[in-house]
């Protein structure tokens, strides 16, 4: 069968081309999937893409063969499951890789924030020290609100609780005995909002959770929160996020991911075409983000551990090999 993979570091291009894939033809990219590279490979009928390769109906129409697409990640909001439902195209992810890695970020952001890290560092470089201003607050005593209490969720739960930290969670799915062993409480999201010091998301992107963060419920927020997001960008309405820094409503954001973030990324793609209204005021509202030093933004690298990008290989290495022979796993989507 014909394999291509894209989006690959060159640690990954050796490793994969270490003979793991014998009787077949194998094709290594460190490019990510795009219009350009569509034209290359429409014979192709394995695909293994990382978070930047939108895998849309319109891509997934030039790709007659395609039987199989392997993402490098846990979230699969840029493969149409639908179109590939449709097409008989299996998809897999990798469930499990970074429980504590991505946690271990989202309290590195949390201590940025907290402990004022990043502001001390610029005015530590201009040999400008307002201790003052640079005054943090202890996360002991505090209360921490997961939102998506999951495999991630649950570990930011437990170094929360090495913090001395209270903790609140908001999940569609409840599991009391974990709450009794790990020692917090499952609550509504208004009132998860309402009592929160840190606010933590670690769900998933869906329909129902876009803008899960919007107009209407920032207003429920405890006023002086901060905001953690490193799960996906689409959870949180980037107006919302400003007007409630605006307000004083939340007063400081570490966030791992934005919505719209392919556009910060790669500039080539603003001026390869036009922008849609809607896409031009999400990319000026990440930028006035930005510019502010209450806020904490990191390049989409809570995932990214050498521990951890080495467990995403292995895995998506074996969802292959596991399709090939006939036994698929790590499902998202069946034909």
């Amino acid at each position: 069968m014909k394999i291509n993979f894209f989006e690959l570091e060159d640690w990954e291009r050796e490793e994969l081309g270490k003979g793991l894939f014998e009787g077949h033809i194998l094709h290594l990219s460190t490019e990510p999937l795009t219009e350009q590279t569509l034209a290359e490979v429409q014979d192709v009928e394995i695909v293994s893409v990382f978070i930047y390769s939108a895998l849309q109906q319109a891509a997934l129409d030039r790709l007659p063969k395609l039987k199989f697409i392997a993402t490098r990640s846990t979230g699969f909001d840029h493969i149409d499951l639908g179109c590939c439902r449709e097409r008989g195209i299996l998809v897999s992810n990798v469930p499990s890789y970074g429980e504590n890695t991505v946690a271990e970020h989202t309290f590195a952001l949390i201590l940025a924030l907290s402990r004022n890290i990043h502001k001390a560092f610029v005015h530590t470089l201009a040999k400008e020290i307002p201790f003052q201003e640079l005054r943090g607050f202890d996360l002991a005593g505090k209360t921490l609100g997961v939102v998506g209490a999951g495999r991630i969720g649950l570990h930011a739960i437990k170094i929360a609780r090495g913090f001395g930290m209270q903790v609140v969670t908001y999940d569609v799915r409840q599991e009391p005995l974990l709450a009794e062993v790990l020692n917090f409480r499952y609550v509504p999201l208004e009132e998860l909002l309402q009592v929160s010091d840190i606010i933590s998301l670690h769900c998933p992107y869906t329909p129902r959770t876009h803008h899960l963060i919007n107009m209407k419920n920032i207003g429920y927020i405890k006023r002086g929160a901060l905001l953690i997001n490193t799960a996906r960008g689409g959870l949180i309405d980037p107006a919302a996020l400003t007007q409630a820094l605006d307000e004083g409503i939340v007063a400081g954001a570490g966030l791992d991911v934005l919505e719209g973030e392919e556009l910060l990324k790669d500039e080539r793609q603003i001026l390869a075409q036009p922008l849609a209204q809607d896409k031009l005021r999400t990319l000026l509202l990440n930028h006035s983000l930005l510019n502010r030093d209450n806020v904490v933004i990191t390049p989409h690298i809570a995932f990214n551990s050498l521990e951890a990008v080495r467990r995403i290989l292995t895995t998506t290495v074996d969802n292959v090999q596991a399709f090939l022979h006939g036994q698929p796993q790590n499902l998202v989507t069946r034909a």
